[in-house]
């Protein structure tokens, strides 16, 4: 499909620019999304360029970022990369990952990207919109853009804001995030900056998270009209207080609150840590309290500790170790402490990491061969090639369950012989996926390559029972809804709320 000459006949797109980073656009986009399914449409999200380590893997193995897996769910649809055609991993000091149609092609500098990666990243771009459009061409795309459309010094290379807006001639809404304040300055400024072809895509504006009383913000929305002859489509109220606790937007928007929790969890917070939505279901359980960990500490206090996923796992072994928090996990399992590391903190977890290609953050010789924690007897190394793909498996502990993820790492990892008298078991019918130890002290060392491994429900609720077991509690009741159903719950409140309070109507032409 030629869709450049096609533009004519597509649906028109919705766009979701900001005012800043955080006004919103996402959410935004989420909701709009489920309620334009729910109108009878196919919409379809795409972010042409995302900045994450929050990664999620489609189908065909591909990367992508997890925000525009989230709105997929919103549409009713598999998530896709073409939907994110390109994702930068950052890795420190100003390096990413380029990441294209789900495939690593390369590393850059922010220095060089756009003299590098420019050209390829925009024909990416145009090969994901064409694909979508061909494989449907009734749908509607509701884009999402980045920070803000109008820094001056990035807006001559910025592929992903009103580069993709002219192309397609979208739609274009404008959020800004009240509660910041300087909401007026915020919109007049973003307006000014832009040129007057671009101003004209600019079709309606949201106020986001306003809080009180709407009806007392008339006469400012009246001098914005005026000021910009742009409607004012929704004034969005401050949403967590709409949602009854057990459905929480904290699963959407990260965000661990007090509720008189029965466990006390500690996630260990790596310099590059990745795929931080591993932790979504255990934030939204009431009985469970999480808490950052940064520096070292006497650990005694959390009921398990989780090591996650790292962007670069020597580099965090090593910030482990000079830090001394490689100690205190140490004294923690020796204290009947348990804990669970997710992929590169599964890796951290053995006794040896070597990375002979420097791929995880070695920096030199010295680094490409160092200890792990040492709480399980397993050895990974690195290779030139990561692997990811979805996972169908079977867990044998702590139950017998179906289980569903998916992988995306760097290393294979295995038995380590020379510490073989410690006895370990496999945690999945599949042996490489994860490995877990009963220390003789008490308490369980565990690891999984599994992302996604707190989803499966059976799975998730038989570990916290483990915890609570030792804690002498009473096991989790029967769940009546699993993780997923609940994020589907949520997804279609939080539509109703947007719905109440915003006017799509001018824009579904």
């Amino acid at each position: 499909m030629d869709l450049e000459g096609k533009l004519h006949e597509i649906k028109k797109p919705i766009m979701v620019l900001g005012t800043s980073s955080g006004a919103g656009k996402s959410l935004t986009v989420t909701a709009i999304c489920r309620i334009l399914k729910n109108l009878g449409e196919q919409p379809i999200p795409f972010k042409g360029q995302n900045m994450s380590n929050n990664a999620w893997v489609d189908w065909e193995g591909g990367e992508m970022a997890y925000s525009q897996a989230l709105q997929a769910f919103a549409c009713g649809i598999k998530p896709s990369t073409e939907m994110n055609p390109i994702l930068l991993k950052p890795q420190g000091n100003s390096i990413s990952e380029v990441i294209h149609l789900g495939k690593s092609i390369g590393i850059t500098t922010a220095k060089n990207y756009y003299q590098d990666w420019f050209v390829p990243g925009w024909e990416v771009i145009k090969k994901s919109l064409n694909s979508i459009y061909k494989k449907k061409p009734n749908c509607r795309l509701i884009i999402e853009g980045a920070g803000s459309p109008v820094e001056m010094n990035l807006i001559h290379r910025d592929l992903t804001n009103l580069k993709v807006a002219k192309y397609l001639n979208a739609n274009c809404i404008l959020v800004t995030d009240i509660e910041r304040g300087g909401v007026f300055a915020q919109i007049i400024g973003t307006l000014e900056l832009m040129k007057p072809e671009e101003k004209k895509l600019i079709k309606g504006i949201i106020i986001n998270r306003f809080r009180g009383d709407i009806s007392l913000f008339e006469e400012g929305k009246k001098w914005i009209e005026s000021k910009t002859k742009i409607p004012v489509i929704g004034i969005i109220p401050w949403l967590n207080d709409s949602f009854p606790p057990e459905d929480s937007l904290d699963l959407l928007e990260k965000k661990s609150h007090f509720r008189n929790p029965e466990i006390k969890v500690g996630i260990i917070k790596l310099p590059s840590i990745s795929n931080f939505s591993d932790f979504d279901p255990l934030e939204n359980e009431d009985s469970i309290l999480i808490e950052w960990i940064e520096e070292s500490q006497n650990l005694k206090r959390y009921d398990f500790i989780i090591l996650p996923g790292s962007k670069q796992t020597i580099k965090d072994q090593i910030f482990l170790e000079n830090s001394g928090l490689s100690q205190n996990l140490r004294e923690y399992a020796n204290n009947q402490g348990n804990i669970i590391g997710i992929c590169g903190g599964l890796q951290m977890l053995g006794t040896t990491l070597e990375d002979p290609y420097l791929k995880e953050g070695s920096k030199n010789y010295s680094e490409q061969k160092i200890k792990g924690i040492g709480l399980l007897p397993l050895k990974t190394t690195f290779f030139n090639k990561k692997l990811t793909r979805q996972i169908n498996s079977e867990s044998l502990w702590p139950c017998q369950s179906k289980i569903n993820g998916f992988e995306i790492h760097n290393g294979q990892t295995e038995l380590d012989k020379q510490q073989g008298s410690l006895k370990i078991k496999t945690i999945f019918k599949d042996l490489d996926l994860g490995w877990y130890k009963e220390n003789k002290e008490g308490g369980i060392i565990a690891g999984t390559y599994i992302h996604g491994i707190f989803e499966n429900d059976k799975w998730r609720d038989q570990y916290i029972n483990l915890i609570r077991k030792r804690k002498k509690l009473p096991p989790l009741k029967k769940k009546t809804r699993s993780y997923r159903v609940k994020r589907e719950l949520i997804i279609e409140n939080l539509a109703n709320e947007f719905e109440k309070h915003l006017n799509l109507s001018s824009l579904l032409i």
